[in-house]
């Protein structure tokens, strides 16, 4: 990669320490190479960099004084250009709510350079994505008309037709067809915005074509927990709602915010 497509990074993390030895791994990768185009030693100044600035990466210490990691990278979400999220921590028990939030990926302390390299080649794959979605109309209009999947060794090209929802677990997603579930990378909330109307964020962690809505039901928290995440999406309390996905008569959580938004979406699909 040319020095002028390196990745613009923002190194976030309260130990100066640690940002020197971040910068000098990142000095030693190569293919894509990165670029530190600034530091934050707390979540405050980076989201006071970032409204005047952007970046391609963002490597982000989870705790820090004030505001942590986590919190940061919520913030980031309401962006209207997001920043890739990798996480470097010395605590990896904070790894599934970071895939919650869409991360990129979840390094820990000591990092190490063939990991870091790895990331970045991932935050290289998704920047390439985003632009392919942008490119004339015609060609992007074809582009977006399939998601590509590599399925061991094989480039499996998925119609959008056929995708009923994509489910995020961990650091990867679930994508789910009438008659299979695949497995992929990437983050729901660049396939939300790559996707368009025809796709709705129903939860967190779950996008789902409107197409296969079929029905809205209130349901016990307990009975969608591992998707509902409780008081920590929204506020749910002992009942949720839930959508029945159409062809594999599959349940999914609704957070309570998008409850009108699936409403409007079954108004509008009508069999």
């Amino acid at each position: 990669m040319h020095a002028q497509s390196a990745l613009r990074v923002l190194l976030v993390d309260d130990e100066p320490l640690a940002r020197m030895r971040l910068r000098g791994l990142l000095d030693a990768c190569d293919e894509p190479r990165a670029e530190v185009v600034a530091e934050a030693g707390t979540a405050s100044q980076a989201q006071a960099w970032l409204r005047d600035h952007g970046c391609d990466l963002v490597l982000l210490d989870v705790q820090m004084p004030g505001p942590d990691g986590l919190q940061l990278a919520e913030a980031l979400r309401e962006l209207p250009v997001r920043p890739a999220v990798v996480f470097v921590t010395a605590y990896a028990e904070h790894a599934l709510r970071a895939f919650e939030l869409d991360a990129i990926d979840y390094l820990t302390k000591p990092v190490r350079r063939d990991r870091l390299q790895a990331s970045l080649a991932r935050v290289a794959q998704r920047l390439a994505e985003r632009a392919a979605a942008r490119r004339e109309p015609g060609e992007g209009a074809a582009e977006a008309e399939v998601i590509s999947i590599n399925d061991r060794g094989r480039l499996l090209r998925i119609p959008l037709a056929e995708v009923l929802y994509l489910k995020a677990e961990m650091k990867y997603l679930t994508l789910r067809t009438a008659s299979q579930s695949l497995v992929m990378d990437g983050s729901l909330s660049e396939l939300e915005q790559r996707l368009g109307e025809r796709f709705l964020r129903v939860h967190r962690n779950a996008l789902v074509a409107k197409s296969a809505v079929r029905e809205l039901e209130r349901h016990a928290a307990t009975d969608f927990g591992e998707l509902d995440g409780g008081s920590a999406d929204g506020g749910e309390g002992a009942e949720g709602w839930a959508v029945r996905i159409a062809h594999v008569n599959e349940w999914l959580a609704v957070s309570r915010r998008q409850v009108a938004a699936v409403r409007e979406a079954l108004a509008g699909h009508r069999d």
